[in-house]
């Protein structure tokens, strides 16, 4: 059983499709698109998350770091936010008075370790039931997250499926399918277009060409977010949930030294080298030749590679 969720209020409006809500998990994730789950059994954590009192009893005195902004909207590129240690008692504000926090939670060792919320917080992992959606053996992490109201998280994409179990508080989710990339401005795998309800036409023309996908997470919801698609994410409340991932490719696909999970895949990651070295090739010619030979490289990739059932 599906419905829509609320109709998108946005500047995109001919271009912003609502997600669906879906109550039975059979066959949602072959159609590769994001999804809403609601009503999945999730344990108790909806009410006994929803006290910080309990949080900060059960989460123990594991030291976490915190990204602390000075604004709501968090740019990744631009690093405009500090990396501060969380305080059991904090009184004093880092940077201003309305920063906002937003913890990501790390594996013991953060350049070894991933991420994992039943070996760094077992306490609080105990309350939580992770809906058998994957094989076990596939899991990758678990990423205790917590937000403060107004909190915006960058645009990006990672490189294995992942759930965002929706624990307290609110939050709007905006997506966009991989097919887009060409309308992102891209830097890595992130967004440059910070403001994506308000994006500068003169320097993001394209980005209004982007269809997005929006809905509202409540508590208890599941967001299924597929590999590649972007995602920006709005904490409307307080909000504390948890990430899921899992790997839906063989093993030999990812980069045994990412504890992350965003690298780009062993063969996309090799691409990008090899496209690197194309663009300085490129370089020696005169920029007429340069031209002429970029685009037909850039239609010899199109014609090869691009999906043909995505029209741009």
């Amino acid at each position: 059983m599906s419905k829509q969720s609320s109709t998108c209020q946005c500047l995109f409006q001919k271009k912003c499709e609502p997600l669906q809500i879906f109550t039975d998990v059979n066959n949602v994730f072959h159609e590769r698109k994001p999804v809403i789950l609601r009503g999945q059994d999730i344990g108790n954590v909806t009410e006994t998350w929803s006290s910080v009192d309990y949080l900060a009893e059960k989460g123990g005195t594991k030291p976490v770091k915190i990204h602390v902004s000075p604004v709501p909207q968090m740019d990744f590129i631009n690093k405009n936010f500090a990396y501060k240690a969380a305080e059991e008692t904090h009184k004093e504000f880092f940077i201003s008075e309305g920063e906002k926090y937003y913890l990501r939670a790390l594996g013991d060792d953060v350049r070894k370790d991933i991420a994992d919320i039943k070996v760094q917080f077992p306490e609080l992992a105990s309350d939580l039931i992770i809906p058998d959606l994957f094989p076990k053996d596939r899991f990758f992490s678990s990423v205790f997250r917590i937000a403060s109201k107004g909190l915006q998280l960058w645009t990006h994409y990672d490189v294995m499926d992942n759930i965002l179990i929706q624990i307290s508080g609110r939050k709007r989710v905006v997506l966009f399918d991989p097919a887009d990339a060409h309308n992102l401005y891209l830097n890595g795998d992130k967004s440059e277009v910070l403001d994506i309800d308000n994006p500068d036409p003169e320097k993001f023309p394209k980005f209004y060409a982007a269809t997005r996908y929006e809905g509202e997470l409540e508590p208890g919801d599941i967001l299924f977010i597929p590999a590649l698609w972007f995602h920006n994410v709005v904490s409307l409340d307080f909000g504390v949930a948890v990430n899921v991932f899992w790997k839906h490719l063989e093993d030999n696909m990812y980069d045994n030294k990412d504890i992350y999970g965003n690298k780009d895949l062993q063969p996309a990651a090799r691409a990008m080298q090899i496209v690197d070295r194309a663009i300085k090739t490129l370089e020696e010619l005169p920029p007429v030749y340069r031209d002429f030979y970029a685009r037909r490289l850039v239609s010899k990739i199109e014609s090869k590679c691009y999906n043909k059932t995505h029209v741009s």
